[in-house]
């Protein structure tokens, strides 16, 4: 790889908290997100997780992120539709992306989503395993976000302000275009690009023909660059986890190299029935998380980068990652801000870089 041109950064955090003190955690999660838009990181994204001490309601706190911050996108990665109800769904995404003016990005999921037999029978009237976890129900909230009104041109609702024709309140302008699907086959790939969706790529990937982390997800991305059918362009988004430590003292360093040694087994090969294939996490000194990146041949084909936060690090840490990742591999990689990077110390002024 010659060069990167990286003209997006953005960062995924766990959102964890203790059993006992979800407000803590939360909170702090809420704080991750203030600091990357100080620091000038261009969207910030919070996973949604059910059943785990972690975000159960992506909308909720993405909510709440849009009275805390002013400018940086903010993403939910991913909401497993399975869950959802298309409409409902819409309607807390689309009073989201009112609230925050236009900056919210939301990824998605098919399929049958985890705990299904533990929360199955709680979320679904009558036979769950009958239901529909196809991408179909995907295409649905996307229809729902387009905004047409329902019933012919003759069909009005009366309410307390007035009559009109009834669509989807509220109309959120342009979130269809920043739907995003998390793609992680060829199958999910090529569906992504037919149905207009952008595509998140991650860590995690299937392996099908192919033991090679990197050949597998070079397929997908090309399966939905030949399949992408909008009329504009795409974005396609690539998550790596990512931890420079040269701020970093001894212990933590220490810390961060025993998390990557306790995952490297699971790289070594396919895992699983699916054939579940993970790349190796990059932790080192900026020097060397940026050769790996500029060996990365995926990232060679994209201009979105996200650094996904590892789970169960402290707050302290995520700080410490995010400020080394944006003040020295950043630019490395071509990305600019109008005012460049600060540090952590001067992002504790509540003054925001100007985009």
């Amino acid at each position: 790889m010659a060069g990167s041109s990286i003209k997006h950064l953005g960062f995924l955090t766990p959102g964890n908290y203790p059993d006992d003190d979800p407000f803590d955690g939360l909170e702090k999660a809420l704080q991750i997100f203030e600091l990357g838009e100080r620091l000038g990181y261009d969207s910030a994204w919070i996973r949604q997780r059910h059943l785990e001490p972690g975000v159960s309601s992506a909308a909720a706190f993405l909510a709440a992120a849009t009275q805390r911050t002013s400018h940086i996108q903010l993403g939910t990665a991913v909401i497993s539709i399975g869950y959802e109800s298309p409409y409902r769904l819409a309607e807390d995404l689309a009073t989201v992306d009112v609230l925050s003016k236009g900056r919210l990005n939301v990824g998605l999921s098919a399929g049958k989503p985890l705990h299904a037999d533990l929360l199955g029978p709680l979320v679904f009237d009558g036979n769950w395993q009958d239901y529909d976890f196809s991408h179909a129900r995907v295409a649905r909230l996307a229809d729902n976000l387009r905004g047409e009104f329902l019933g012919g041109p003759q069909t009005h609702i009366e309410f307390p302000g007035g009559r009109l024709r009834p669509r989807l309140q509220p109309y959120a302008k342009g979130l269809v275009d920043r739907l995003w699907y998390g793609g992680g086959s060829l199958k999910s790939a090529s569906w992504a690009g037919e149905n207009g969706l952008n595509i998140l790529l991650s860590n995690v990937t299937t392996g099908e023909n192919t033991d090679d982390f990197f050949e597998a997800q070079l397929r997908q991305l090309g399966a939905y660059h030949a399949h992408y059918k909008a009329s504009r362009l795409p974005r396609v988004a690539l998550g790596r986890v990512i931890v420079p430590f040269d701020s970093a003292d001894a212990r933590t360093r220490q810390k961060y190299a025993d998390y990557a040694a306790g995952r490297h087994e699971r790289t070594l090969r396919p895992n699983g029935e699916r054939r579940t294939l993970f790349v190796g996490d990059l932790v080192g000194t900026s020097e060397q998380i940026l050769e790996s990146l500029l060996d990365d041949p995926v990232l060679d084909q994209v201009q979105e980068l996200r650094v996904e936060l590892p789970y169960e690090f402290s707050q302290h840490e995520y700080e410490q990652i995010l400020n080394d990742f944006i003040e020295h591999i950043a630019p490395e990689l071509g990305w600019t801000t109008v005012t460049g990077p600060r540090s952590v110390l001067d992002a504790q002024s509540p003054k925001v870089v100007s985009r």
